[in-house]
């Protein structure tokens, strides 16, 4: 699931203007922009790619001679996104990043199962998306920021877009970098949860440490931590929420405690036994994982 500059990315929603804008930037960082979607343009060229009537019209396109596109990144409103990943997903995308907010919770669910049945790996929905310093970005991160996206050797996976960013802004002014930046989303039902981007950040090549933003609501970071426990990279932690008090929604969906269950203190909890350092601050990050690195 983490891209890399090889894979191949289609854009749903190219020719809107949040799709061109970042589909130029993606562009100009490297990524592999081969297409995008839009069944009122298709037969056009826009961003210098052309573009489709269907996902599974692109993948079908003639070229050269590759598979079509591996990942697609979808700018698509609400009420649009279930048929949009479904095209995706039943034209054999390997991954989807679905950036959009307050999609009905059915269609994610529908979304969600499709995928699970065709073996597609959905990031988000609500991701703010995803980088690779150095290769390629899908999504609205500033990976082109080289006071933020550095290139280096600390993984970071987070649910909150703005504080994914604050962390690789630390760990870079800390002289450390990044190596890849997988953003999960705010959602209470998203497709990749934190323990499963944890071992995709371990099992990179080029990670030795890994950094989780987590914050209230839901139980994904005491899950990653069952996984963080069998680790041997160094593990740091960030919870937002510590003075959150219970029922109140904090900024996303997710974000809610209810029923004692998704409390600051049963993550911190789980997380320390695991063996990670959890941090009061986010200050803190770039100083905690220099010294966890050694």
């Amino acid at each position: 699931m983490i891209l890399r500059k090889h894979d191949r990315v289609l854009v749903q929603g190219i020719t809107g203007k949040q799709g061109t804008f970042w589909t130029e930037k993606m562009q100009a960082y490297g990524t592999s922009i081969v297409g995008g979607v839009n069944p009122k343009k298709a037969g056009t060229v826009h961003c210098g790619v052309p573009v489709h009537g269907s996902a599974r019209e692109a993948m079908a396109a003639p070229g050269d001679g590759s598979r079509g596109f591996d990942h697609s990144v979808l700018f698509i409103p609400p009420l649009g996104v279930k048929a949009a990943a479904l095209d995706a997903i039943e034209a054999g995308a390997k991954g989807l990043s679905i950036l959009t907010e307050h999609i009905p919770v059915q269609d994610v669910m529908y979304v969600l199962a499709a995928a699970r049945d065709n073996g597609t790996r959905i990031l988000g929905p609500n991701t703010a998306g995803q980088v690779t310093p150095g290769e390629c970005f899908v999504g609205f991160m500033p990976a082109f920021n080289q006071a933020v996206f550095r290139t280096g050797r600390v993984g970071v996976v987070s649910r909150s877009g703005s504080l994914g960013v604050l962390v690789c802004l630390g760990l870079v002014q800390a002289g450390l970098g990044i190596s890849a930046f997988i953003g999960i989303g705010g959602d209470p039902v998203i497709g990749t949860h934190t323990a499963e981007a944890v071992e995709m950040l371990d099992r990179f090549e080029t990670t030795d440490a890994v950094v989780i933003v987590g914050e209230i609501g839901g139980t994904m970071e005491e899950a990653a931590a069952d996984y963080v426990a069998g680790m041997e990279k160094p593990v740091a932690a960030f919870i937002a929420g510590a003075a959150a008090p219970a029922g109140k929604k904090m900024g996303h969906a997710g974000a809610i405690v209810s029923g004692g269950k998704g409390t600051y203190d049963a993550k911190r909890r789980a997380l320390e036994e695991a063996g990670a350092v959890v941090l009061d601050t986010p200050a803190d990050i770039g100083a905690v994982v220099r010294t966890r690195l050694g």
